[in-house]
């Protein structure tokens, strides 16, 4: 899986002088349906051909347009290592692509900006979060929705406590044995080292919290914009060795006991799950019966001639916008006014906007199931003023 970013999300809604392509499909990560990904794939390119050609493109330059893109029908490695859904950003000098746990809906978009809306689930309080499973012969960074989860390839984080102390002190030939370690209900055994000077235990307490701030200094750039929350995975003697290295600013609380190298993903994503569903509710819930509350004010709106152009004036403090769903139209940002229309091909989704100029301003979106809207509106508002 890769890696979505608040601030790879914020590159992508940057509006170009040029034409943009944006895909969504569905993926599978096994079984027989992988074979008809690439098949997929090759038909949402078709139809962003023609779309470019609407927007008044000769197919040759289409095609060489879309030509880097089309490259990827033939990696089969790419093809192979799938999560639930794939998403595709096209633009004049660039490609780029991400395997994320969320089951799009094929669409296909061409317009001045990256289509990003279909990405707001995993933005969205009530969805996303991170699980850094510990020990000292491993670790692993998942990122996961209510839904499923993925682990995410960190480049800048060693992989085991050996690793993370021979570039410290190449001289030092640490050497150590392994004891079982404490009853903490499956934990794996303890790694005790011996060196020059203090005892076994106070030694291995200071390796292993060398060991974390080194984990902690690779996901602090990788997770420089985020706030999703953070949930340990280990040992019990390891989660506080861990919480004295941490940076992070919203690591939660509570922690998943046990050794993690035991548990799969699908187990891990369980536990982690449990412990998140009543925070996220709870603030979900917050958010709705402000909006309740303020409905019949000036500081509320579900009609979309108010929310589109206060989304741009950075008035949206939360915004609530239904999964799957586009209207299609045109918001000129000079006289405020918008206009929805039934062809897609050449207009822009307004609620895309909507999302995009909120998150952009600093206000919070929820997308939410169509059902699970205020009032079973298209789109709701939380104004700031």
């Amino acid at each position: 899986m890769d890696l979505l970013t608040k601030m790879d999300l914020k590159s992508l809604m940057v509006e170009h002088d040029h034409l943009c392509v944006s895909l969504f499909m569905p993926a599978h990560r096994v079984g027989t349906d992988v074979q008809q990904d690439p098949i997929r794939y090759r038909n949402l390119l078709n139809e962003a051909e023609e779309r470019l050609m609407k927007y008044g493109m000769r197919k040759p330059d289409a095609q060489i347009y879309l030509a880097s893109a089309r490259n990827l029908l033939n990696d089969p490695l790419f093809w192979q290592h799938q999560s639930d859904g794939l998403a595709v950003f096209i633009s004049q000098d660039e490609l780029q692509t991400y395997r994320l746990p969320l089951d799009f809906d094929e669409l296909v978009v061409v317009a001045e900006r990256f289509h990003v809306k279909p990405l707001f689930p995993l933005f969205s309080s009530d969805s996303r979060f991170y699980i850094l499973a510990l020990s000292q012969n491993e670790i692993r960074l998942m990122e996961g929705t209510r839904f499923n989860v993925d682990e995410i390839e960190v480049e800048d984080i060693p992989e085991n406590l050996a690793e993370a102390l021979q570039w410290d002190d190449p001289e030092a030939h640490l050497q150590f044995h392994t004891a079982e370690g404490p009853s903490t209900g499956g934990s794996a055994p303890e790694t005790i080292f011996h060196g020059h000077g203090g005892s076994a235990e106070k030694e291995a307490k200071t390796n292993i919290l060398r060991y974390f701030q080194k984990v902690d200094s690779g996901l602090k750039s990788l997770l420089s914009e985020e706030n999703a929350p953070l949930i340990l995975a280990g040992v019990d003697y390891l989660l506080p060795l861990y919480r004295d290295a941490n940076s992070y600013r919203n690591l939660m609380d509570s922690g998943i006991p046990g050794n993690p190298e035991e548990l799969s993903a699908n187990e891990l994503h369980r536990r982690a799950w449990e412990i998140l569903e009543p925070h996220f509710l709870q603030e979900q819930e917050a958010a709705s019966e402000r909006y309740a509350q303020l409905r019949e004010t000036e500081r509320a709106s579900d009609e979309l001639d108010e929310i589109v152009p206060a989304a741009y004036y950075g008035r949206v403090d939360q915004l609530f916008i239904p999964i799957g769903v586009e209207v299609w139209g045109n918001f000129d940002q000079q006289s405020g006014k918008l206009e929805v229309h039934v062809d897609s091909d050449t207009s822009k989704d307004l609620l895309n906007i909507a999302a995009t100029y909120t998150f952009l301003n600093g206000g919070k979106v929820f997308a939410l199931a169509p059902d699970e809207l205020p009032d079973s509106s298209t789109a709701a508002a939380i104004f700031r003023y």
